[in-house]
């Protein structure tokens, strides 16, 4: 039963929940809970697939003895034995999560120390606007993010826009480097190379993350400039060859035309429920799995 449970956890959580929520108005409203709410989702997933297993590996050790079964050192009042935890398959398991993610994280940071580098080589400081200038004709507008983060904008972009537009897209990247993105784009990253592109919680997640971050990076920005500046700077720049380099951040890199439509509109107070879920959804699995049922 209880492996039938965490089946049916798997399905929703992994397949059917994914293709409702992309594209969800409300969760681009209040884009840091949708980017909570994505991978809320992504951790539920993968401790029902963790603890799937382990009721596969010692079924006849996984006896439900209700919520008490949580706690491996109390004994249940009744005579159903707890949860035989094997605390090294959820270790093995972390261990190799951190590792995926260790690998991606210090890939990223090496392309970004080369670009970083090499900027510091060829690019001009602009200490009035806090940027850095790169002779590219291409008009781009990107952050480089980590220890020693960089904004950056190329000639080109700063012959296509004016003050107020070029304040906007840099607004914007000091939104992503405020919120520390690229380290919720990890995460999304570790799952998606870790569960594989099929899983369409994977797919759609890695998209729908990266989609909120940047919407999330706007809504940082509108504390500094109008919408009306920041929409056009997108539009400009979205119309425009890129010129950003790898493990970069770029102003009008994802979903421009639904970042303009957004800006368009007033948001709608978040839904209390897709709060609940960001709460909720990673315990869901201990929940189904340690229930009592007949």
């Amino acid at each position: 039963m209880t492996l039938v449970l965490l089946a049916l956890h798997l399905l929703l959580v992994g397949v059917l929940l994914p293709r409702r929520l992309a594209g969800s108005r409300r969760l681009q409203d209040r884009p840091g809970l949708g980017a909570a709410v994505w991978l809320a989702l992504m951790a539920s997933f993968g401790t029902g697939l963790l603890l799937a297993a382990h009721h596969l590996l010692a079924p006849l050790g996984h006896e439900p003895a209700g919520l008490v079964g949580l706690l491996p050192h109390v004994e249940p009042p009744t005579a159903a034995a707890p949860h035989a935890h094997g605390w090294w398959i959820p270790a093995a398991a972390g261990a190799a999560v951190a590792a995926v993610a260790a690998v991606l994280a210090a890939r990223a940071a090496r392309a970004r120390r080369r670009h970083r580098t090499a900027l510091d080589l060829v690019a001009a400081r602009d200490p009035r606007r806090h940027l850095l200038v790169l002779d590219d004709p291409r008009p781009a507008v990107y952050c480089l993010p980590g220890r020693r983060a960089r904004v950056v904008a190329t000639r080109g972009a700063l012959e296509l826009l004016d003050e107020r537009r070029l304040a906007a897209a840099v607004a914007h990247e000091h939104g992503h480097l405020r919120g520390r993105h690229h380290l919720v784009l990890l995460a999304a990253d570790t799952f998606a190379l870790l569960l594989g592109r099929r899983l369409p919680l994977a797919r759609l997640g890695r998209a729908e993350v990266a989609l909120l971050l940047e919407m999330a990076a706007d809504d940082a920005a509108l504390a500094r400039v109008t919408r009306t500046d920041l929409a056009g700077a997108l539009y400009a720049l979205a119309t425009a060859a890129p010129a950003a380099g790898p493990g970069t951040l770029a102003a009008a890199s994802t979903g421009v035309l639904a970042r303009v439509q957004r800006l368009a509109h007033t948001p709608a107070p978040p839904a209390r429920a897709y709060r609940l879920a960001a709460l909720a959804a990673p315990l869901l699995p201990y929940l189904l799995a340690c229930a009592p049922h007949p």
